[in-house]
C-alpha cells in the first residue's frame, strides 16, 4: 500500500510545508482505511480464523487495530487540513468549509467519521462499563456504517485509489473481500444454519434466582460441529429487541437434537431468558471459541471454573474423552449456596470417574488470587499443586470473571504448566 502511494507520486510534493503535510496526510488516510477494513474482517466470523486464534484473540487484535486506525484517521484529517490551509489564504476554518461544501463525498465522510467516533468512545473501558451490553452492541454496529460512508469520499477525492490500475484493483479487491466475508459469515451462514436447525425452546429452568438454563431442540445439530465449551451468539425471537445477539456458552455437551445454555442475569438481555416460552424460536451464529476438547494436548486435564464460568467447564467435563482419574474439575464460588449446577456436576463427575473439588469462600482482601480467604495462608501455585501435584503434565482450562481468570492463569504458569497447555477465553465485551 505504501509502495502504491510512492508509485503514485506520494513523495513528489514534499518539498513545501503544505505539500509535506498533505502527502503524509494522504498516507495516514490510506493506512487508516486499510486497518479499518482489516478490523472489520477480523470480526466477520470467518471460520478458519476463529478456529486458528479463537474469538477472544481476534477481539483483542480487533480492538488494538481499531484504536490505531482511529488515531491515524484523526492524523489524516489534521494533516490534510493543515496542508491545504498552508497553500491558501482562507485559513484553517475556510479550508474546512471549502472541504465540506465543495469536495464530493465529504459530507458522507463527515457522517462516517461521526459514526466511528461514537464507536471508539464507547469502546473505551470506562465508558463501556457504564453501558448495557445491548446498547453497546447496537452502537458498535455503526462501525459498519462508518466504513461504508467513507468509501465514496475515497473514490471521488482520493487520487491514490484511481491513479493506477494496480491501486484501483488493490482497493476494490480489499473492499470486496471484506464485504463478502461480512455478508457470507455474519449474515448468510447464520441464517442458513438457523433455518436448517429450526431451534426452539423446550425447557426453561431456574437454577437460582439469577441463573437460568434454557434447553433447545432442533434437527441435524451435529452438522453445526459444536463441542462442549464453545459458545453461540443467540437471538431469541421473543419480542422487541430480539435482533440483538448475546454470546452464551453451552452448559452441556451438544447432542444431535439438543443444545443447552445456562446464563446468569447480568443485564436485560440475559434476564429475559427466564421469561422465555416453550416453542420460542432461536437464531444462532456459531459455534465459536477454542475452549473445547480439540485443543487438548495431554491425557490429564484440570478444569478451573468460577461463578457462571463453571458452565463451560461442566460441558467440557461431559465432552472430554477420559478414563477414571484423568480429569479434575475445580468449582470456585463465594459460598456453597452459589454452586451453579453443583449437584449436576458432582453426579456427572462421579459417573465419568472425574474428581470434583469445591473451593468456596469470599475473596482474600487486598490480594489478587483465585483462592478464597480461608486459603490465604497458601500461595496460589502452592494450592494448585496440592490439588494436582503433577499439574505440569495437565492441560488446564480456565473460565470465570476477568480478574479471577488472570489470577488463576498466573498461578497455573507459576505451577509449571506450559503456556500452550493453558486454554482460556474471555467473553466480556
Amino acid at each position: 500500500m505504501t509502495a502504491l502511494w510512492i508509485h503514485g507520486g506520494g513523495l513528489a510534493d514534499v518539498g513545501s510545508v503544505g505539500g509535506f503535510l498533505s502527502s503524509f496526510g494522504r498516507l495516514t488516510g490510506l493506512i487508516a482505511s486499510a486497518l479499518l477494513l482489516v478490523q472489520v474482517f477480523l470480526m466477520a466470523r470467518v471460520p478458519w480464523f476463529e478456529k486458528a486464534w479463537g474469538q477472544d484473540e481476534l477481539v483483542r487484535s480487533h480492538r488494538l487495530i481499531g484504536f490505531t486506525s482511529f488515531n491515524l484517521m484523526l492524523a489524516h484529517i489534521l494533516l490534510i487540513t493543515l496542508g491545504y490551509a498552508a497553500g491558501t489564504s482562507e485559513g484553517i476554518w475556510g479550508t474546512i468549509v471549502d472541504f465540506t461544501v465543495n469536495y464530493p463525498g465529504m459530507l458522507l465522510a463527515i457522517a462516517g467519521t461521526a459514526c466511528l467516533v461514537m464507536v471508539v468512545v464507547t469502546s473505551i473501558k470506562k465508558a463501556r462499563a457504564r453501558l448495557r451490553y445491548e446498547s453497546w452492541h447496537l452502537i458498535h454496529l455503526y462501525g459498519y456504517l462508518g466504513a461504508g460512508l467513507a468509501l465514496p469520499h475515497q473514490l471521488w477525492t482520493g487520487q491514490e485509489f484511481l491513479d493506477s490500475r494496480a491501486a484501483t484493483v488493490f482497493w476494490w479487491t480489499l473492499y470486496a473481500v471484506v464485504a463478502a466475508a461480512v455478508l457470507a459469515f455474519r449474515v448468510a451462514m447464520p441464517l442458513f444454519r438457523s433455518r436448517r436447525s429450526d431451534l426452539r425452546v423446550v425447557a426453561v429452568t431456574a437454577e437460582a434466582p439469577d441463573v437460568t438454563s434454557v434447553t433447545l431442540r432442533g434437527r441435524g445439530l451435529n452438522r453445526l460441529g459444536a463441542q462442549g465449551g464453545q459458545f453461540f451468539n443467540w437471538r431469541f425471537q421473543d419480542g422487541p429487541g430480539w435482533t440483538r445477539a448475546n454470546p452464551y456458552s453451552l452448559s452441556a455437551a451438544p447432542t444431535d437434537d439438543t443444545l443447552r445454555i445456562t446464563v446468569k442475569h447480568l443485564g436485560a438481555g440475559s434476564a429475559r431468558l427466564a421469561d422465555l416460552q416453550v416453542g420460542t424460536k432461536a437464531l444462532i451464529e456459531g459455534p465459536y471459541g477454542r475452549l473445547h476438547p480439540g485443543v487438548r494436548g495431554n491425557r490429564k486435564v484440570l478444569l478451573l471454573g468460577a461463578g457462571i464460568g463453571i458452565t463451560q467447564m461442566r460441558a467440557l467435563l461431559e465432552s472430554l474423552p477420559q478414563s477414571a482419574g484423568d480429569v479434575t474439575i475445580v468449582h470456585r464460588a463465594s459460598s456453597r449456596d452459589e454452586l451453579v449446577l453443583g449437584e449436576e456436576i458432582e453426579a456427572l463427575a462421579a459417573h465419568r470417574g472425574a474428581r470434583y473439588v469445591v473451593v468456596d469462600g469470599h475473596r482474600i482482601p487486598g490480594r489478587d488470587s483465585w483462592l478464597p480467604e480461608s486459603a490465604a495462608h497458601l500461595g496460589d501455585a502452592e494450592a494448585l499443586l496440592q490439588i494436582a501435584p503433577d499439574i505440569a503434565d495437565h492441560d488446564v482450562y480456565i473460565c470465570g470473571s476477568g480478574p479471577w481468570m488472570a489470577a488463576a492463569e498466573a498461578a497455573v504458569k507459576d505451577a509449571g504448566v506450559a503456556p500452550k497447555a493453558i486454554h482460556i477465553e474471555h467473553l466480556e465485551y
